[in-house]
């Protein structure tokens, strides 16, 4: 078992321990709080460990539609969100289609750190493009265009009318 995998089962026991002593009065509230701001923390720094890993890809990715070739470092963007999480421990499966049914719903008011974010063509609603939360308005994404082939930073409120919806995986 690895470190991160032992690390989450560990606090997903701690709080479900804490959660049930407290429902039967036998520890006080403030120990509840304390074993989820420990989880919270620990997926900020999920979080932020995801967002280096893509950050130092910028520069050495190459985007192909439909590649998944993490030898060449060429991936499509989910195949990009794909081996970005994978670095950090969270299993992902290839394709927005796929990626888009992981996690949990996260409205784009809430969105924190790390939420895969989704986005259409802009002609049609069906989900096409994916990229990672990071945070003040941003995200980081695999993709193709006039001016860029590769790993970019980019604002949310540029694509606006593209955003679809939102993902917490972690």
């Amino acid at each position: 078992m690895t470190t991160i995998n032992w690390m989450k089962k560990t606090i997903l026991a701690t709080t479900c321990c804490f959660a049930l002593l407290s429902a039967n009065g036998l520890v006080g509230d403030a120990f509840v709080g304390q074993a989820h701001a420990a989880t919270a923390t620990t997926q900020a720094t999920k979080a932020d460990s995801i967002i280096a890993t893509a950050k130092s890809l910028q520069g050495k990715v190459r985007y192909v539609y439909g590649t998944n070739n993490p030898s060449q470092l060429i991936f499509d963007c989910s195949s990009f969100t794909k081996y970005v999480f994978g670095k950090s421990g969270v299993s992902l499966k290839w394709g927005t289609s796929s990626q888009k049914k992981q996690g949990t719903y996260v409205s784009k008011s809430n969105l924190r750190k790390g939420d895969l974010i989704f986005f259409n063509n802009g002609r049609t609603s069906t989900i096409s493009h994916v990229g990672i939360y990071i945070g003040n308005g941003q995200f980081i994404h695999n993709t193709i265009g006039s001016k860029v082939n590769g790993v970019v930073i980019a604002k949310l409120s540029d694509y606006t009318k593209r955003y679809s919806t939102a993902r917490r995986v972690l």
